[in-house]
């Protein structure tokens, strides 16, 4: 269905207007935008592997220590799909490399479920470049901090397409990383929607988070970034900055969520739509692939820090411990689940490259402070049934940049932290999950229970986006189709998620069991599809599922900056009770909380509980400040 034309909005009349909802929901009247993409044709850069680990039996696969790696090159060949940049190569000849690659990746009907993964790496230097970025691509410098690799151009997200009538609500799965921006026009541009996260990026300038168009849009994620001007998101319906410094911020539709942000805006929710928390109670950035000054590849693993603020490397490098590529394991075109096992159990991280790899058994991370990091959407489809990837209740297990999509045959779940029971106190060293997605139906008709399961104690969630689709390729969307029950679920106790977005799962998308767990940001959409009421009940007489459950046992649990939307297409009179279902106990708190129903298709009754009031019909929130 093709989206309504809309006319351009001047900042002005966006900053406190409450817009449709993203491109592939984007609402006419009552219009649901579920672009119909079928016959796509692209193929992946690397053929069926895997990288995850599975924990199938701790004993049969004894941890090794990481010195017990094989040794691997310094300087490895990280196969056709990750392209290095280097100064010598000049502009024109980057910049053709980059247009070429654009061209097929840019396209939302075409390339959002093809098969191409790309990562552009910039050495250390200068370049004048304009790198537009498409879908599944990733944009990095390879400086051990963000100035040492400069864009003089601009690193931009828009909204590209004729297709995409000027919003930017579709904009999936894309980043940028670790460089510093020069403007060509004084203002970045980043338009995105979900899994497209901007971090260590140093902007000399001002980021504009909406499309040129001032269309619609529904991101997004900024962490570990400095910008010396002003951040707009204008359009922008929510976004989560984490520990970055900004010299001023403009925008607010419903939900803009800030922690550990030097010129963040103050807490004023709900008018303007803004929550503002001091510091970030506890965080670990990213890990991130550079090259030092002998010309070897090496991983920085950064520290871990308790009530922060600002960008790691605001006033030096970034702390942490420096690892070689030696003891990294390239996962490539080729690899299949066993090679990569056997790479886990020989004590290696992974450093997994651009492509699709179907999995035939499920990975086994056993292995404490085992560093996976993916760059390109490298992406994991179980296949027959398997979970993907499983890790022991080990110290400091870090997993960044991975997409899991669903195989056709139902997994229990695919990513599993820690096995049912774990107990172990890992508060010193815990094990993060950062720019982790998971997708359930879109390209394939995906089935599983579980996206995320964790059991492991103090585990940190840093920005994960678990979809079960809404639209995609013909045949792999629908109620019976694409099924899936939980999109999160916390056994863990003191488990923190910062930019936690779930959307369109069948029952609770978020399920929290374990004590003293805290989100910071959550953005929800219920499933759209329930095709009568009877389909969705959570119990006799309870209409629909919470979208985030609180279990009733639980009596320390504290969240800030909830949004959860419906939008019920298929069947308009379904209603949904309420959107959060947690304890009435004065250790279980809620902070700015909101429900939407879009374009008043369907109802929320309550926003938590039995508080707030229904969802309007004109696509304004009910608001609670606080509960209880």
């Amino acid at each position: 269905m093709r989206r309504p034309s809309i006319k351009a909005r001047t900042a002005a009349r966006w900053r406190h207007r409450t817009p449709r909802r993203r491109g592939y929901a984007v609402l006419g009247a009552a219009t649901l935008l579920l672009a119909a993409l079928t016959g796509l044709t692209g193929t992946a850069g690397a053929a069926s592997a895997a990288e995850s680990a599975g924990h199938v039996d701790t004993a049969a696969r004894p941890a090794a220590d990481a010195a017990d790696c094989p040794a691997q090159s310094d300087t490895p060949d990280f196969g056709p799909n990750v392209h290095i940049f280097d100064p010598s190569m000049g502009d024109a000849a980057i910049q053709s490399q980059l247009d070429t690659q654009f061209n097929q990746m840019k396209d939302t009907q075409t390339a959002q479920f093809s098969e191409n993964r790309v990562a552009d790496l910039f050495k250390p230097g200068s370049y004048s470049v304009e790198d537009n970025v498409g879908f599944y691509t990733s944009v990095a410098g390879l400086g051990q901090n963000p100035d040492d690799v400069t864009i003089n151009g601009d690193v931009t997200v828009d909204a590209f397409n004729a297709s995409d009538a000027g919003n930017a609500t579709q904009n999936f799965w894309r980043s940028a990383e670790n460089l510093a921006i020069n403007p060509s026009s004084g203002t970045d541009r980043w338009a995105v929607a979900q899994a497209a996260p901007f971090r260590r990026i140093d902007v000399h300038g001002n980021l504009a988070l909406y499309p040129a168009s001032y269309g619609y849009a529904s991101g997004g994620f900024i962490a570990d970034t400095k910008v010396s001007g002003q951040a707009s998101s204008v359009s922008q319906q929510q976004w989560y900055t984490r520990n970055s410094n900004l010299g001023s911020w403009d925008g607010g539709v419903w939900n803009m969520v800030f922690s550990g942000v030097s010129g963040a805006p103050g807490n004023t929710f709900p008018n303007p739509p803004e929550t503002t928390l001091a510091t970030t109670p506890v965080s670990r950035d990213v890990p991130y692939l550079y090259v030092d000054g002998s010309g070897d590849y090496r991983v920085f693993e950064p520290s871990l820090e308790t009530n922060s603020s600002g960008a790691s490397w605001a006033n030096g490098s970034t702390p942490g411990t420096s690892l070689p590529m030696s003891q990294f394991y390239v996962v490539k075109a080729g690899d299949t689940a066993a090679t990569i096992n056997n790479a886990l159990a020989e004590g290696c991280n992974l450093f997994v490259t651009p492509g699709v790899y179907h999995l035939n058994q499920m990975l086994d991370v056993t292995r404490a402070d085992t560093t996976i990091l993916g760059v390109g959407y490298p992406t994991f489809v179980p296949d027959n049934g398997v979970n993907a990837m499983q890790v022991a209740d080990v110290d400091g297990v870090r997993i960044k940049g991975l997409l899991f999509d669903a195989g056709t045959t139902n997994s229990q779940a695919l990513l599993t932290v820690g096995p049912s029971g774990s107990s172990a106190d890992h508060s010193a060293d815990p094990t993060t999950i950062q720019d982790v997605f998971f997708r359930i139906g879109g390209e394939n008709a995906g089935k599983a229970t579980d996206s995320l399961v964790v059991n492991s104690n103090n585990t940190i969630i840093d920005h994960i986006w678990a979809w079960r689709a809404d639209h995609g390729n013909a045949g792999t969307v629908g109620w019976n189709t694409n099924t899936a029950d939980n999109g999160l679920t916390v056994n863990g106790n003191n488990v923190l998620a910062d930019g936690l977005f779930v959307e369109h799962y069948q029952k609770y998308e978020v399920v929290w069991n374990g004590q003293g767990g805290k989100t910071i940001f959550f953005q929800n959409e219920n499933p759209y599809d329930p095709p009568d009421q009877a389909s969705w009940m959570s119990s006799s007489g309870v209409n629909g599922y919470a979208a985030y459950k609180v279990a009733d046992n639980v009596t320390s649990h504290e969240a800030w900056g909830l949004g959860s939307y419906c939008y019920f297409n298929v069947n308009p009179a379904v209603n949904n009770y309420h959107a959060f279902e947690v304890p009435n106990t004065p250790g279980v708190k809620f902070h700015d909380a909101l429900t939407v129903s879009l374009g008043g298709v369907g109802t929320i009754s309550h926003v938590i509980n039995d508080t707030g009031a229904v969802t309007a019909s004109n696509t304004t929130p009910s608001n609670v400040v606080s509960f209880p």
